[in-house]
Order: C-alpha cells, then structure tokens, then sequence
C-alpha cells in the first residue's frame, strides 16, 4: 500500500485516504446561502472519486461574511438540514464530509468572478439583481480592493467582534447537526480572521492589533468557541496563509505562521491546512507544482501538529511523494478535481496493487 493510501487517525475519526478535496467556492447558491443541487452533485462526485475527505467550499457564519450573494452559509438550522442529505451521501461512498467555516470580512460583496468581481456597494446590485452590502473590516483603510471602488466598509468594534465569535460557535452546532465530521476555521487568502492577522490589514490599537498575540486572539478566540462545542472525538482545522508573500514590509509570514500553529494546537486543534496569500494585490506569488508545500513542511517540522498541502498537485505520483517523505499528512487537492473528479479512484488505479473498487455502476467502463 502506497502512503497515500494510508488511513490517518485524527481524535477519534479514522480518515480513509491521505487526500481531500480543497474548499473551492461554486458561486452556485441563490441568494439565501442554501445549497442548491450544483452542491449535492459537485460534493457527491468527489466523494464518489475515492476522496479521503470533501471539504465544502467557504461557508459564511453570517450573510455579511459571503464573497458574493451566491455563497454557501450555515447561519440558520434551515442551512443545515438543506446540507444533511449531502454529508450522509458522502459517508455513503466512504469519504469524511467536512465544512470550512468562514467570514468574508472586507472582501465580501462582491459579483461572481464571471461577472467580473468587483464589490458591490450596498445601494447597488450586482447583473442578476442581488444587492450588496456593508462589509465588515478590523481597519478599512488599511489597502485597496484588488479591484474596482472599495466597498463600504465597517470597523469591526467590540460588539461587531464578539458577534463574529458567537457566529462561529453558531455555524459549528449547526454543522454538526448536519452531520460534518470535520470543522475548518478559514484564516486565509485575505478574509477576516487572515485580515486580523497579517499587519498588513490590521491597524488597529486595541486589544485586537499591534502585537502578535493581539493579532491573533481573534482567531484564538474563534478556535476556542468551536472546540467547545465540537465533540472531543472529532477534529477541528484550520486554514491559513503561510505567508502574504510580501518581502521587505511587515506582512504575515512562514515564522508567525509556525508559531500560530503551535498556538492553536495547544487549543485542540489537529491539523493546519497550509495555503497562502490573497491578502494584497502587491503579492508575488512564485506559482508552479508544489509552490506552497515549503510553507506546510515549515510548519510540520516547527509545531507539533498534523499538516496538509495544497497547490499545484496534479499526480498520484506526487501526492504520494509529499506524504511518503514526510511533507505533509493529508494532500488537499482542488482545481485537478475540478478537471477530473474521481482523481482519488484514478490514483489508487495508478499507485496499488490492491486499487479500491470503483462504483459498481462504473465498473464496466474501468474493468
């Protein structure tokens, strides 16, 4: 058996496969956050593919907290039990469904990138006729929108904070009463808790900026309320960027990003998925296969916690490499599901001797 193919043990849940699905947002809810029949198909697939985990695409804890107004969310129990029918399909086809929770902050409301992505402001719609919104943001000045007129946007004060905390623990209850087996706290790709973190995006005096403790008790805090309502048995983790891949400022970086990790295991968290980026338009992001595994092996090495890696992976030969020399634990794969969805199944044809079985409605095709 190849490493890949390996089971992992997290708490009390024993993951099948080192591979899991990336989040990647669909854009393909109406209005409401609900989950429409795009999402059961498109989650549905990859489980059927032979992925370890599925991870839901960013599901926003409040209607604030959505990219765009077509957004997943799981801020009522009616979000919830519209997701039900999809997590027990997944466990059907002997993959682990789990959800990325997560807040826009001031990156939300925005159009769908097919309609360009640019912010909508809250007397505005977008061409299918969703209004916008005012935005959430722990500094709104801090930097331009990638593109277009910066949205309207709100610091976030103490009220603003703790509902944000409260929100969380909300959208944690929910998901388990929808039947996630895993919670992933998104703190990445220049959303709110990335944009508390990185000095970048956080000028703030209080208790909540400045220094690296301040920056990050947010998210610490956040961790906490999910932990505390999320069974000891099941695991809990969190996305960040590694680094904002912004050289000669003071941005986030690989040596904040393995001292937060070793933070947040402390606090009961298993696994840091490390990803990068997204924060400023001024990134230099290097690109290639593998681009970001340095940024997970980094903090493999320097915090006592599980680790996955994303980016560029598009072989079963190298997936199986990142975790058989000791890179990573779980591979996350995204865009070359997107190409193929039963990557999971084609790998273990390509890897084992002993390859799992295809569904037996497929059977013929592959026999």
């Amino acid at each position: 058996m190849t490493d890949l193919f390996t089971s992992l043990e997290l708490r009390g849940l024993e993951i099948p496969n080192r591979i899991a699905v990336s989040p990647m947002c669909q854009y393909s809810c109406e209005p409401d956050g609900l989950p429409t029949e795009w999402h059961r198909v498109h989650l549905g697939s990859r489980a059927v593919g032979g992925a370890g985990i599925v991870m839901t695409e960013a599901t926003a804890v409040e209607p604030r907290g959505r990219i765009t107004p077509y957004d997943l969310g799981i801020w009522s129990d009616e979000h919830a039990e519209a997701l039900e029918p999809i997590t027990a399909f997944i466990r059907e086809q002997g993959g682990v469904p789990g959800i990325q929770l997560a807040h826009a902050g001031h990156k939300a409301s925005k159009c769908r990138p097919w309609d360009g992505n640019l912010p909508i402001q809250p007397d505005e719609t977008d061409p299918d006729g969703a209004s916008g919104w005012e935005v959430l943001s722990p500094s709104p000045d801090a930097y331009p929108p990638f593109d277009g007129d910066r949205p309207a946007m709100k610091r976030a004060d103490t009220d603003d904070i703790q509902g944000v905390i409260d929100a969380y623990r909300a959208a944690a209850e929910r998901s388990l009463s929808a039947g996630f087996e895993i919670a992933e706290v998104h703190a990445a790709h220049g959303y709110l808790l990335h944009e508390f973190l990185s000095p970048v995006t956080n000028h703030r005096e209080d208790d909540y900026g400045g220094s690296f403790e301040n920056r990050t008790r947010l998210l610490r805090e956040i961790v906490d309320a999910v932990r505390d309502v999320w069974p000891e048995d099941k695991p809990v983790f969190v996305r960040i960027s590694g680094t904002d891949w912004l050289e000669g400022r003071d941005a986030w970086d690989i040596d904040q990003s393995v001292r937060l990790a070793d933070d947040l295991a402390d606090r009961g968290v298993d696994l840091i998925d490390v990803s990068s980026g997204g924060l400023h338009p001024d990134q230099a992001v290097p690109g290639g296969p593998n681009f970001q595994v340095p940024l997970a092996e980094a903090v493999r090495e320097g915090a006592d916690v599980a680790v996955g890696a994303v980016g560029g992976v598009t072989e079963p030969e190298q997936a199986d490499a990142l975790v058989r020399n000791g890179r990573a634990d779980v591979v996350l794969v995204g865009r070359e599901f997107l190409r193929d969805p039963y990557f999971g199944l084609r790998a273990s044809d390509d890897l084992e001797d002993d390859p799992m079985a295809w569904p037996e409605q497929y059977r013929r095709a592959v026999q």
